[in-house]
């Protein structure tokens, strides 16, 4: 289990932009460095983050070997209302992380 954080505003007025910032502990191996052995580490990153409000789409994020350990997202969006922000995590390896926080639109 990853350690995450989410700052999402706990009121917003209806039409306003609102900032949400998003940070996850993953080490994000991009699969070219020699480990002490000499031998390549497989590569363990987070390939894919996504939000959702409302059960609609608002963000996503494609992410590659060069994203640096522990990624820190921040996006915006329009708060439309009050309701839930799903994020979800994925990657290699089977990496699975998901986490949520509720808005309430004004």
């Amino acid at each position: 289990m990853a350690r995450v954080l989410i700052n999402v505003p706990a009121t917003a007025k209806r039409g306003s932009v609102i900032q949400i910032k998003t940070l996850i502990s993953h080490v994000m191996e991009p699969g070219f460095r020699p480990g002490p052995d000499g031998k390549i580490i497989p590569r363990d990153i987070i390939t894919l983050m996504t939000c959702k409000y409302n059960g609609e789409e608002v963000f996503r994020a494609d992410m590659f070997p060069a994203v640096a350990a522990n990624p820190f997202v921040t996006f915006h969006t329009i708060a439309t209302e009050s309701g839930k922000l799903e994020f979800a995590w994925t990657g290699d390896n089977g990496f699975t992380e998901t986490a949520s926080a509720n808005i309430t639109v004004e």
